[in-house]
Parts: structure tokens; sequence; C-alpha cells
């Protein structure tokens, strides 16, 4: 069992940065694939960057790729998204989720949520 909580969401303006903090709760964070997804109002939920056990390999949406940054601490139990560059259409409830399969850019894969951070980007 894996206890995710998000920190780190805010109000900014567009071409702000944010970062936001993931907490792992358990001894085995290292072991799972660490991904961070967002969901607007009214739409569905989608992939934002996801990294390997290890740290090793990252992936990103096409629409954050060059601006956002996944990065983990393993012996602080905790993920990491930088976000750069902000724009309005960054905004959403961003969520931390854990996959025991690793990293993935499906929703399905992950096993584990956290109830999410609010980030909201005035243009």
């Amino acid at each position: 069992q894996v206890q995710l909580v998000e920190s780190g969401g805010g109000l900014v303006q567009a071409g702000a940065s944010l970062r936001l903090s993931c907490a792992a709760s358990g001894r085995t964070f290292s072991s799972y694939g660490m991904g961070w997804f967002r969901q607007a109002p009214g739409k569905e939920r989608e992939f934002v960057a996801s990294i390997r056990r290890s740290g090793g390999r990252t992936y990103y949406a096409d629409s954050v790729k060059g601006r956002f940054t996944i990065s983990r601490d393993n012996a602080k139990n905790t993920v990491y998204l930088q976000m750069n560059s902000l724009k309005s259409e960054d905004t959403a409830v961003y969520y931390c989720a854990a996959s025991i399969g690793d990293a993935s850019g499906r929703s399905r894969d992950y096993n584990y949520w956290g109830q999410g951070t609010q980030v909201t980007v005035s243009s």
C-alpha cells in the first residue's frame, strides 16, 4: 500500500514556474514507476509525465515537453514536477500516481493515486 500526497499547486501568471511535490509513504517507493496526470474542468484526465523506478528514463506528453521536468528522490520518497513557462491551458488539478508495473502513460496502469493539487494559470 502506498499513500501519495501532492503539494505545491497554486495560482500563478502565465510564464511563471511552479514545482509540484508528491510525498509517498512506505519503504518501497523505489519499486514504483511514478507519474503525473492532470484533469481540467470538463475534460478527461490526461498524462503529463512519468519516470521509471530508478529515475533513469522519463516520458512526457507532447504538450509539456521542453517545459516540464519530472524527477524523483528515492531517498526522500518524493517525486517532483518542475513546471516552467506555464500557460493558461496548463490549468488543471494535478495528480501523482504510482505504478507497480513501472512508468507508463496510461492511467489504468497506475495502482495508487494522490488527492490532487490545483494549478491555476492566469493569462
